[in-house]
């Protein structure tokens, strides 16, 4: 009989084995100072390049007084108690009315954290006579959410319409024998490659199919659609998302997350989404700021067209000097290099402390071996001067990569 602490001092997992090596600045880093463009890291300024800050809203004077006088006339325990029981309120109701709006939906379902919220909707939605089909590249949310389903699961390709009806028709074979039904799962932006989620083929299929389909949009809502409605919005098919998921931890700048669809869905996921039934609903100061942030999407054009004005110009300049985007078709901005784990992590280090920009680094087992992403965030509070630097930059560390600068024999770099 061993200790079940055994296996982690064996194996501490395949992030948790880079620990040692990686704490405070690849993994868990500290920016320090008021969420923007530049901040502090290890005590340099930084152009950051990290933050899901899309809109600017992190440090929007009026933001800020919002949650300053919401903070002051509430505290932070207001309500107490879960929402089914104590923890109700007019205010959460308008956000959910407000944000449902929004995104052209006719009813919405406040969540207290996006991942667990999300776990929870895929787990209530689903029953064991049920299938799921799900994109290969789901967010890690979605995949646990469906890790928890005792039914038939299937995952098609990335963006794959082809692979996605073979896959429709196993689930099909399934339920019919079961009697249940079929969940389709995509995300309307995808957070790491950056490209959409072919939502208008998606629900083409359903004159074939009979399905129901959720979208991720943690990523496209508040930055794709006319209106900042999403990417449903913005590929002319919304009406067709069957629950439609927004999280407030990019656009809105804040903690929380919803869910929004027709009202009888709404309703039954208010008394079977265990994560918010046992959950203490989400404090009145996060309310009332979710309701001052979406007012200023609604209302305020220029922060839509200050982050576009960023991207186009971030992903049109790093074309023209030969860099490979990939897919992108949204803010996400991945740029793709060639090395492997010791010259990603030098030239990580080159460009945060000798050219002062703070990006975040992918590399295998997220991409293929051999392959570097470094990961760009534009937001509406990056400046054109914020763009030309990080183009000429990205240039010359290229240069470096391609002469062999970055090899861990000749550019070792000492971190203290």
């Amino acid at each position: 009989m061993g200790d079940i602490f055994d296996k982690i001092r064996k194996n501490p997992g395949p992030l948790g084995q880079y620990a040692a090596v990686a704490h405070g600045y690849f993994a868990f880093p500290k920016l320090e100072g008021e969420i923007s463009n530049r901040m502090k890291f290890r005590g340099k300024d930084v152009l950051v390049w990290s933050l899901n800050n899309y809109l600017g809203l992190a440090n929007h004077p009026e933001v800020r007084q919002a949650d300053s006088e919401a903070a002051q006339k509430y505290g932070l325990s207001l309500p107490m108690g879960a929402r089914m029981m104590t923890g109700e309120s007019d205010l959460h109701e308008q956000l959910e009315q407000e944000l449902a709006a929004f995104v052209d939906k006719p009813a919405g379902m406040l969540l207290n954290y996006g991942y667990q919220g999300i776990m929870s909707v895929v787990d209530a939605l689903l029953g064991r006579q049920d299938v799921v089909v799900y994109d290969a590249e789901s967010h890690a949310c979605l995949v646990d959410g469906v890790r928890m389903h005792l039914g038939k699961r299937f995952m098609f390709k990335h963006n794959d319409l082809e692979s996605l009806e073979k896959q429709l028709k196993h689930a099909t074979g399934v339920v019919e024998k079961t009697g249940g039904g079929i969940l389709v799962i995509t995300e309307g932006v995808f957070g790491m490659a950056g490209d959409q989620g072919d939502l208008k083929g998606i629900v083409a299929l359903k004159k074939k199919y009979n399905f129901r389909l959720l979208v991720d949009d943690a990523h496209g809502v508040g930055t794709m659609g006319p209106r900042l409605g999403g990417t449903g919005q913005e590929q002319g098919v919304q009406d067709e998302i069957d629950v439609y998921f927004g999280t407030f931890a990019k656009s809105f700048a804040s903690i929380g997350a919803f869910i929004a669809g027709a009202p009888e869905i709404i309703s039954f996921l208010k008394y079977n989404t265990r994560s918010q039934i046992f959950a203490k609903s989400l404090p009145m100061p996060l309310v009332v700021g979710g309701l001052k942030r979406l007012e200023l999407m609604r209302d305020r054009p220029e922060f839509k067209e200050n982050l576009w004005r960023v991207v186009r110009a971030l992903q049109q300049g790093l074309k023209e000097v030969g860099f490979d985007l990939g897919k992108t078709n949204s803010p996400v901005t991945p740029v793709h290099l060639s090395g492997g784990p010791a010259e990603a992590s030098n030239l990580v280090v080159d460009l945060r402390e000798n050219f002062g920009i703070f990006c975040s680094v992918v590399l295998y087992p997220v991409v293929p071996k051999g392959v570097i992403i470094l990961r760009l965030i534009p937001t509406a509070v990056h400046t054109m001067e914020d763009v030309q630097y990080t183009i000429e930059s990205f240039a010359k560390v290229r240069e470096k990569l391609a002469q062999g600068a970055y090899d861990k024999e000749k550019y070792a770099v000492e971190l203290v």
